[in-house]
């Protein structure tokens, strides 16, 4: 099941790096930038985190809080941050208890081959908790400045 603009946001609970967990319903009043990546240290996935990591001070003046959610655990999640000096919050996920209900759990093309996994997606949340913006399977390069517009613009 993905969700589609204008829908309730589906809440969950998820832990954090640096310990705790994080509760969507909790940031309702904010924009809640939600991206689900496969896996912590992979190129792909470590370009994005580096581009939100950059574009972070943006986010936050424009009163955005970046979640980056995958099924890595909070050990992975914390090495990854440490090696490439991560400054975005990462969520693990190994349940699906968000992935599922974003859209971002599935089948998909991998080298050819269907596999099944996590599917690189976006979703904006807006201040009243409704998805104001969904970007299905994201390619990398350019994303962050996207979705940065689409939140300057909400």
């Amino acid at each position: 099941m993905a969700v589609s603009e204008g829908d309730e946001a589906p809440d969950f609970q998820l832990a954090i790096d640096g310990g705790g967990s994080i509760r969507l319903s909790d940031l309702k009043g904010r924009t809640v930038i939600l991206y689900f990546y496969p896996n912590d240290d992979t190129p792909g996935c470590t370009t994005e985190a580096i581009d939100f990591t950059s574009a972070l001070p943006e986010f936050e003046a424009a009163g955005a809080t970046v979640i980056g959610i995958s099924p890595n655990t909070i050990e992975s999640h914390q090495k990854f941050k440490a090696k490439h000096g991560l400054g975005v919050m990462l969520a693990s996920d190994p349940d699906h208890k968000a992935l599922e209900p974003y859209g971002a759990w599935g089948e998909k093309m991998m080298y050819g081959r269907t596999t099944v996994g996590v599917i690189r997606s976006t979703v904006m949340v807006g201040p009243d908790g409704r998805v104001a913006r969904v970007w299905p399977r994201v390619r990398v390069k350019g994303h962050v400045d996207k979705v940065l517009e689409a939140v300057r613009a909400l």
